[in-house]
């Protein structure tokens, strides 16, 4: 079996060694943007793409010019041509889908916050990650890394912190057994953050609106702060401390939830919900980006494989009308939470009818034909 793994670690570097990187940082940064003006004036005024290779044949030269450049490890400066080509692909992606294009900003100071060791540069040892260019950094392995590092991405957070996230392959380890019979739906939502096909609801935790108040009294605060001043970087820093708690604590939510949900069942069906789209409406935008559930999907998909679990993504549509006995479309508004039957009388909460429906469109997705009862039984669905 192989398959891909994040870790994420806090690492500790030095003031010497955080001045090194924050240079390492400062260089990419330029090399974005000089290969993004390269490849800019390459199309618009000869039609030519330029690709990652013929710009990675550029820094030699560059290097030249700008002898600074050779502070950075080779391979790094080479990864960041690679996500100038990513952003440039996902670009004309866009335009081909009829998308908001989104052309690819250039990057001002500050706004460069990550460098990648794409497959050598890096060594982690006896509680230390070794870092070409820059040497041996403390780092707080909380949790061994199983299978082979294939990346490492070092990474600085709004608020200073610094972090080291390594992709992994485990390719070499054995499949665990499928956990056959234990089957789960699950309708995410704004009422609840997920209602499971077995009843379960979770509740919604809604860290963002639970820290609304005081991060608009830090932001009036910042906007208050004349611009260049102490005053005002200082309530900047107090303004990303309060954006990266809220987060810490989303993440950590969906991580125990994931956690619950690969550990528990064999099956996990999720709506393939168009989040972006969803965005598009202004009442609900801020309530869908507090509950993240993409992340929750994201999370509970690359534990699952590991875990004996797996993850299937259903089509939304119809999931809320369509009864979960007879199969008849009921409509019905927002508003109404309870899901009401005319043809068989079902009469049941409108995010269980839909999690009920979701774990069945899972298991046709797998070759599974039909849902029994028996979700239904065991949870005790109230008649009409």
């Amino acid at each position: 079996m192989s398959m891909l793994k994040a870790y994420k670690f806090r690492i500790y570097p030095t003031k010497s060694q955080r001045t090194k990187m924050e240079r390492t940082l400062d260089l990419c940064r330029w090399t974005y943007n000089e290969t993004l003006e390269i490849r800019k004036t390459a199309w618009e005024d000869e039609g030519k793409s330029l690709s990652k290779y013929e710009t990675n044949n550029l820094l030699p030269e560059w290097k030249e010019n700008k002898p600074e450049l050779k502070e950075v490890f080779s391979q790094v400066l080479q990864n960041v041509h690679e996500r100038v080509d990513l952003a440039l692909k996902a670009f004309f992606r866009r335009v081909k889908a009829g998308e908001k294009p989104g052309y690819p900003r250039f990057k001002g100071i500050g706004r460069y916050d990550s460098f990648t060791y794409p497959q050598k540069g890096f060594k982690v040892d006896s509680g230390k990650l070794y870092l070409s260019k820059i040497g041996e950094i403390k780092i707080k392995l909380h949790r061994p890394i199983e299978g082979k590092i294939k990346r490492l991405t070092v990474r600085r957070s709004a608020t200073g912190k610094w972090y080291a996230c390594f992709s992994v392959d485990l390719e070499d380890l054995p499949k665990p057994p499928w956990k056959d019979g234990s089957l789960v739906g699950v309708d995410v939502g704004l009422e609840s953050f997920a209602t499971l096909s077995n009843g379960v609801k979770i509740a919604n935790p809604r860290f963002f609106r639970e820290e609304e108040h005081e991060l608009a009294r830090v932001q009036r605060k910042l906007s208050k702060a004349p611009k260049g001043t102490p005053e005002r970087k200082k309530a900047l820093k107090v303004v990303e401390r309060v954006h990266e708690r809220i987060a810490n604590k989303r993440y950590e939510f969906a991580h125990r939830i994931s956690n619950q949900l690969v550990n528990r069942y064999g099956l996990i069906a999720f709506e393939d919900l168009n989040i972006k789209g969803m965005m598009h409406n202004h009442n609900l935008a801020k309530s869908i980006g507090d509950v993240a559930w993409n992340m929750l999907v994201t999370l509970t998909s690359y534990k699952a494989a590991s875990a004996g679990s797996m993850v299937v993504l259903v089509d939304p549509r119809n999931t809320s009308k369509m009864c979960s006995r007879c199969g008849i479309l009921v409509q019905k508004d927002l508003s109404e939470r309870v899901h009401n039957c005319t043809q068989c009388g079902l009469s049941m909460d409108r995010d269980w009818n839909a999690a009920i429906n979701i774990l069945r469109l899972g298991l046709q997705s797998v070759g599974i034909q039909s849902v029994q009862a028996r979700p239904l039984s065991r949870a005790g669905v109230v008649t009409g």
